[in-house]
């Protein structure tokens, strides 16, 4: 069992934790957490973290351990995410540490943050999501999003929260 709640200030740094293991990155080669989210392309993802359009929710284990999150921010223009669409449009992320894969969590983080961007009046999210993930591209057409963009290996897709 689990819970999934809002993400405390105070929880900052599991949010900092799940955005290292959101990145799509072959084990052997990926750098360490501080290494990575210290470059420029992963600092516009959390700096000033709670400004407006920041939203994050958080998943607690039975025991009050947290075991994964989905999150979503405004970008602008000037500062583009990796599946930036346009300055109304949050951009999204979720991770979920390994233990707690496959058993149903990303679907319910995911639809939790739909219906927390339907409730703060916006109409679309998108994210950007590596094409090898092919779990995570499942999961997101199961869903309903759609591919609008590609770049690399990386493709844009979109949600229309109707």
């Amino acid at each position: 069992m689990y819970e999934i709640r809002y993400l405390k200030e105070s929880e900052s740094w599991f949010l900092l934790e799940m955005l290292y293991e959101s990145i799509h990155i072959e084990e052997e080669r990926k750098p360490g957490m501080e290494e990575l989210l210290n470059t420029y392309e992963l600092k516009k993802y959390y700096q000033n973290w709670g400004r407006n359009g920041d939203k994050a929710l958080i998943a607690i284990d039975h025991s009050g351990t947290p075991i994964g999150a989905v999150w979503y921010r405004l970008f602008s223009s000037e500062e583009r995410g990796y599946g930036y669409v346009n300055d109304k449009t949050p951009e999204l992320g979720i991770a979920i540490k390994k233990e707690a894969r496959g058993k149903g969590l990303g679907k319910k983080l995911m639809h939790s943050i739909i219906q927390e961007a339907k409730d703060n009046n916006y109409k679309t999210l998108s994210l950007s999501v590596d094409v090898e993930n092919t779990n995570a591209v499942n999961l997101y057409r199961r869903l309903g999003f759609i591919e609008v963009g590609r770049e690399g290996t990386s493709v844009t897709m979109l949600f229309l929260n109707n």
